[in-house]
């Protein structure tokens, strides 16, 4: 029985050790990453409605019906 308290009490001073605290707060500023755009990236990401039919699929169209 005393091999037994002595266990729980060696669990409980480790657990004690590593989840006793919280971990100290992180910044908002240490979070956040301020990074520039490459200058061509949105044209070439743009919506395009002339050239949206090369992607769309229909099976009824496919099939010939």
């Amino acid at each position: 029985m005393n091999n037994e308290l002595t266990t729980d009490a060696a669990a409980a001073a480790i657990r004690n050790a590593r989840f006793g605290s919280l971990p100290e707060r992180i910044r908002v500023e240490d979070m956040t990453a301020v990074v520039e755009a490459a200058p061509g990236v949105a044209a070439s990401n743009s919506y395009d409605p002339a050239g949206s039919w090369k992607y769309y699929s229909c099976l009824a169209l496919d099939l010939g019906l």
